[in-house]
């Protein structure tokens, strides 16, 4: 064996010895870097943050539900089939104040009685037909001193218009509100037509109060007295006396006969006719 056999042994060796040493180094290197980082995580380590305060969001009504509660409102504000509340005698008349169906009927607030004065009174033909009543008057004649012409005109018609807003306060609101009588009108609906005519004919004497029991109509008749004496003083001096009160009076208590009648029978007409 030549002189660098040993030596070439020697070195063999320590390459092939070299990779174990190594990656034994690194792994020792290693766990001891990684017991010292445990150690100083152990030591150094912050006391953990103090985790925020929950906050409850608002409360938001989903879409769905809240369509749901508009369309309930809408609804509420639609007509009962049963009492339509918007239909008009002869399709033009306001029949605010009429039970069709009378079932579970539910005493009216003094403000209630107010709201169907005002909206019998400020009907979207009321003026339209004063404003026929007027001509009709101006025909006549009526209220001779404000002679023809478009003002005296004019003024036949504030006089008839202002007749019908206090006549409807009065008998529908003022009235029944001081006396706690109920203004509508409920229907029979059913029997011959004679009974109910005469049903629709006692309306006017005998009325409905807030009790649920039946009364003398003070409404009708006091509240139209009323109203034909405060309609003395806008027309003209010829008409303030008795004869043109007493006129005023007995016309708008025939009228609401009549009206009694027509609400009484124009459901049943209304259903034939226009299948309603």
């Amino acid at each position: 064996m030549t002189k660098r056999t040993p030596w070439m042994m020697v070195l063999a060796l320590a390459f092939s010895a070299a990779p174990a040493l190594a990656q034994t180094q690194e792994s020792t290197q290693s766990q001891q870097s990684s017991g010292t980082a445990q150690v100083g995580q152990t030591q150094q380590a912050p006391p953990p943050p103090t985790p925020p305060a929950q906050t409850t969001p608002p409360q938001q009504t989903p879409p769905s539900q809240t369509a749901g509660q508009d369309k309930d409102k809408k609804d509420d504000k639609k007509d009962d089939p049963d009492n339509p509340k918007n239909d008009r005698l002869f399709m033009v008349v306001a029949n605010y104040a009429t039970v069709e169906h009378p079932t579970v009927i539910t005493p009216l607030h003094a403000k209630e009685k107010f709201k169907l004065g005002a909206e019998d009174a400020f009907d979207t033909y009321s003026i339209p037909l004063a404003a026929l009543l007027a001509a009709i008057a101006q025909a006549k004649n009526d209220d001779a001193s404000w002679g023809q012409g478009w003002l005296p005109y004019g003024k036949r018609l504030a006089a008839g218009y202002g007749d019908t807003v206090i006549g409807s306060f009065m008998t529908t609101g003022v009235f029944p509100s001081m006396l706690h009588e109920d203004p509508r009108y409920f229907r029979l609906g059913t029997g011959t037509k004679k009974a109910r005519s005469w049903y629709a004919l006692k309306r006017i004497l005998v009325i409905r109060n807030d009790r649920g029991g039946t009364e003398f109509n003070f409404s009708e008749f006091g509240g139209n007295a009323t109203a034909a004496a405060i309609s003395l003083t806008y027309h003209t001096r010829a008409d303030l006396n008795f004869s043109s009160w007493a006129g005023d009076y007995g016309t708008q208590i025939a009228i609401d006969v009549i009206a009694n009648q027509c609400k009484e029978f124009w459901p049943d007409i209304r259903k034939r006719v226009l299948k309603k």
